[in-house]
């Protein structure tokens, strides 16, 4: 198997587990942003979230929901940063969200990216081309 996400739900790579479903496994990241930081990764190889099938949507975030929680109650963090990357800046190409613990003050500013604005009317055409694709008979 050449995923490491794969080897690693297989028990063929090793993994500090925090989390073992049925659809979904979760384990601490290797190259935490905070001590805590679990990443959960389907079980079925999926590339991305666009590919992530519907059966598996409920019980993947599900388990980032329940993650959430456990981060506050387990270490004490005040919250979580919850994100996912598609394709870009996705070191290991098997889909996987990233729970963070947060706490106020830990040193985390915002995203990592510049932000910009829209001119003028952009922000509508931005929207409408979004919506032309997502809701075609609109």
């Amino acid at each position: 198997m050449a995923c490491l996400f794969c080897r690693i739900v297989a028990g063929e790579e090793p993994a500090q587990t925090v989390l073992e479903r049925e659809e979904v496994v979760g384990f601490l990241d290797t190259r935490p942003v905070f001590k805590g930081h679990v990443l959960l990764v389907p079980r079925r190889h999926v590339d991305t979230l666009t590919e992530l099938p519907d059966d598996l949507v409920v019980p993947l975030f599900g388990a980032a929901r329940d993650v959430a929680g456990a981060v506050r109650t387990a270490l004490g963090a005040q919250g979580s940063f919850v994100a996912m990357n598609n394709v870009v800046s996705q070191s290991v190409p098997h889909l996987h969200v990233h729970v963070v613990p947060r706490t106020k003050g830990d040193g985390l500013r915002g995203f990592f990216w510049p932000r910009t604005r829209y001119a003028g009317p952009e922000a509508a055409d931005y929207a409408a081309r979004l919506r032309a694709v997502l809701d075609p008979g609109s």
